[in-house]
């Protein structure tokens, strides 16, 4: 996917959930972030960060924070990085950028189905986008005439000792679809929960159970009810951003 012009800003504090200061061009303005995660690791006072300018009347603000620079973590706990899809763009030398948009993996995963790079939902000649299904809104259907799979989307930005690890708060609505995806199941689908970690350093992903016990535990129950989970990292470049290689998931 690639990504429209960027401005270089210094992060100076997030204000609450959907909004923060940036310092661009020696002024402070505030900035739309699309993440309700709590990402305290990449928002730290001076971090370099990119915007979007989204100019229009309806907007109380003009840009989005879309990227992150962070300091390349040591590697000490992170043994190989994932074997690269094709056409995925390359690291970027000793930094890491960090994509900050929760709205982009969903968008990542319909490109890479689209282009037949997700061998895992592959074989399904039809799909669509945001499908209601019982009590929740699920992300994607993949239709095929021997049968549908139903998947749930997680954006994942915060990697602990080379794991990527969800989610960083307490998510009532992740917990709530995944049970979902039990049903779906249990009513003769397939289905399956994909994490897309939007950055290239993590080497597998895990229930992060000190922040949300229940999450762990509803998707656990939900792997073992034959859920099936996935985990794909990012590959961010200031130019693009694309689904990299596939991890593990470590239940």
């Amino acid at each position: 996917m690639r990504l429209p012009p960027l401005l270089e800003a210094r992060f100076v504090c997030r204000l609450n959930r959907f909004a923060a200061t940036v310092s661009l061009d020696g002024r402070e303005v505030t900035v739309h972030v699309s993440n309700s995660g709590r990402m305290r690791e990449l928002f730290q006072p001076g971090n370099l960060c990119y915007l979007t300018e989204q100019p229009g009347a309806h907007r109380k603000t003009r840009y989005d924070l879309s990227l992150v620079a962070i300091d390349r973590p040591n590697a000490t706990a992170v043994r190989e990085s994932p074997a690269p899809y094709a056409g995925a763009p390359a690291p970027d030398g000793d930094r890491i950028l960090v994509s900050a948009d929760a709205r982009l993996p969903n968008a990542l995963v319909w490109e890479a189905w689209r282009d037949g790079t997700l061998p895992h939902l592959g074989g399904y000649p039809s799909a669509r986008r945001e499908v209601r299904y019982h009590d929740s809104r699920l992300d994607l259907v993949l239709q095929s005439p021997d049968g549908d799979c139903y998947v749930e989307i997680k954006s994942v930005t915060l990697v602990q000792d080379g794991i990527a690890r969800f989610p960083d708060a307490p998510t009532d609505r992740g917990r709530r679809h995944v049970t979902t995806l039990v049903r779906a199941v249990e009513e003769g689908h397939r289905a399956a929960a994909v994490f897309v970690v939007q950055r290239p350093d993590a080497v597998a992903l895990s229930p992060y159970d000190a922040n949300d016990p229940l999450f762990g535990e509803a998707l656990r129950e939900a792997v073992a009810a034959g859920v099936e989970a996935y985990a794909f990292t990012c590959a961010v470049t200031l130019e693009s951003i694309a689904i990299a290689g596939e991890v593990p998931v470590l239940l």
